[in-house]
């Protein structure tokens, strides 16, 4: 989710509409910002070290300190370092070692996670895998709610399998609520970390103080165990990667590489990415400093898939043609007060969804269109080379209906953390005797749900060898996803109002282009989980 800008027009939309919008990061070609963003003088900062051979020197501790900084963690596996300095010079002296490639201090390159919650507002099929798999039941207390998951046929698929406790999913997010009674019995603790530092710590210390984490968690694997909701993939197993900070939901690029690389070494199958890293919105490949940090990102995640994990991310809340991009007007949105208008072209990229193999998430509500198919949310970003499915993001202006009554999904939620539209249940459990669950929209939300049924997919065709995890490659989970989809056509019209909501970048209108089969707002359709664990190959 994105910091809103200085812009009146998107401070009146965020403000009016609680849109939580997808933080992106970006960078640009020869950018003015480059001097801006880099080190001040005493103030100890992180850094991101590249190295060229893709791998890291057995000296690096010794030269990082010579240049006046210390190594706060070694990634040998992707040749990337996470050094600290309070030395203005550090980076130019560390780059004329000729084996670094690129080095930049990141404590500009964040992205934000924004919860604006005070503002508006047949069964048969093929043969089963070899992984354990039970159905599930889709009569918890506040199903009834849960108007998202019938869209894409949930409850139908629970009858078949609720998912395996042998898949694991990572959670990519600002942690987790350990104690909810509706998450922990799913909870990995020993695969969660937090990676805020850029080195790992596991366990307990991905404790959410956000908020957004554990309700991306909720949709992916709240348990089916009658109380509350239950998630897309009950089932599963499932670990918080705390990478967002708690105040603001910062996510620094330190903590992304780490993130990245612990879910690619801790056998997750599958990583929901409700975010958008880097300094920016749009990251463009040609700024020296800019380009460190975006290579060393990519190499994480491309790492990360190489060991088998299927990587699914949210496209953004911008209103964005992310595959033409003309304008930025948003970035940096670290620290406070940054952001400056600046070109930018097709090299732009936001990661991690323009990265390849990737699973990009466009968002829809629950309100038809009138040619058939659900209206894309009036806030989702796009894009016919982005794009890849859709999935329930909420609409708080044009998906409201009987069922949606105020248009966006419910998930869990911390106690202890503010929520407008709450529903509370009092349990007399121990440790939180009242479970809260929180109504948000944005792509945040669309991305879990195609991460659940990723996670349904290889519980229950694990039988299909990856000899990366022994389960299934991401490339043959994306194929599942997309051969299951229910195709979506571009509107034939749209609702009163709806053209009024432009790109928040550019002020360009929203424009579906492409067929039924593929186009910029939906990609290749709906996510059906039904019709993905019937799949017939």
């Amino acid at each position: 989710m994105r910091k809103r800008t200085r812009s009146s027009w998107r401070a009146h939309v965020a403000g009016r509409f609680g849109v939580p919008v997808a933080l992106l990061g970006l960078v640009t070609g020869v950018s003015p910002l480059t001097a801006t963003v880099g080190a001040h003088a005493g103030t100890t900062q992180n850094y991101i070290v590249l190295y060229g051979a893709s791998a890291v020197p057995a000296d690096a501790s010794a030269s990082i300190a010579k240049a006046g900084g210390s190594l706060v963690y070694s990634y040998p596996q992707i040749g990337v370092v996470i050094a600290k300095s309070d030395s203005e010079t550090f980076r130019d002296i560390i780059v004329k070692d000729s084996r670094v490639e690129g080095a930049a201090a990141t404590a500009a390159f964040a992205t934000q996670v924004k919860n604006q919650l005070a503002k508006t507002d047949d069964a048969s099929g093929p043969p089963p895998g070899d992984l354990p798999n039970a159905p599930a039941t889709d009569s918890d207390s506040l199903s009834g709610l849960q108007w998202d998951m019938r869209q894409i046929h949930t409850p139908e698929a629970h009858a078949i399998t609720g998912g395996s406790p042998a898949v694991l999913v990572g959670d990519i997010d600002t942690g987790i609520d350990f104690n909810h009674p509706d998450l922990r019995q799913n909870i990995d603790v020993a695969d969660s970390a937090n990676c805020l530092s850029g080195a790992p710590v596991p366990g307990l210390a991905a404790q959410d103080g956000n908020g957004h984490g554990t309700h991306t968690a909720g949709t992916i694997a709240a348990a089916a165990n009658g109380q509350g909701i239950v998630g897309v993939a009950p089932n599963v197993k499932i670990a918080a990667i705390k990478t967002g900070t708690d105040n603001g939901g910062f996510f620094f690029p330190e903590a992304v590489v780490c993130a990245f690389v612990w879910a690619g070494t801790h056998h997750m199958d599958v990583t929901n990415n409700s975010y958008f890293a880097d300094p920016w919105l749009f990251n463009c490949k040609n700024d020296p400093v800019q380009r460190a940090i975006w290579k060393a990102e990519q190499r994480a995640i491309r790492f990360a898939m190489q060991q088998g994990v299927t990587v699914v991310a949210a496209e953004g809340n911008e209103s964005d043609d992310l595959s033409h991009p003309t304008q930025d007007v948003t970035s940096p949105d670290f620290p406070g007060g940054t952001e400056q208008v600046r070109a930018i072209h097709n090299d732009c990229i936001v990661i991690p969804v323009e990265i390849s193999g990737v699973i990009g998430v466009t968002g829809d509500g629950h309100n038809m269109q009138a040619n058939g198919g659900y209206l894309k949310s009036f806030f989702s970003s796009y894009g016919v080379s982005t794009a890849d499915v859709v999935a329930p993001s909420g609409d708080s202006i044009f998906g409201r209906n009987a069922e949606a009554v105020n248009g966006r999904v419910l998930s869990t939620w911390p106690p202890s953390l503010p929520c407008t539209r709450s529903v509370k249940e009092h349990t007399g459990d121990v440790a939180e005797p009242t479970v809260v669950y929180c109504y948000l929209q944005g792509t945040s939300m669309a991305s879990p749900h195609v991460a659940g049924v990723a996670a349904l997919i290889i519980s229950m065709f694990g039988n299909l060898n990856n000899p990366s995890n022994g389960k299934m490659s991401p490339g043959v989970v994306q194929a599942y996803l997309s051969q299951t989809a229910d195709p979506q056509p571009c509107p034939s019209a749209v609702p009163p109002g709806y053209d009024a909501f432009v790109s928040i970048s550019n002020g360009a209108p929203q424009v579906c282009t492409g067929g039924t089969g593929h186009n910029s707002w939906y990609g290749d359709g709906q996510v059906n989980a039904l019709s993905a664990v019937t799949h017939k190959p």
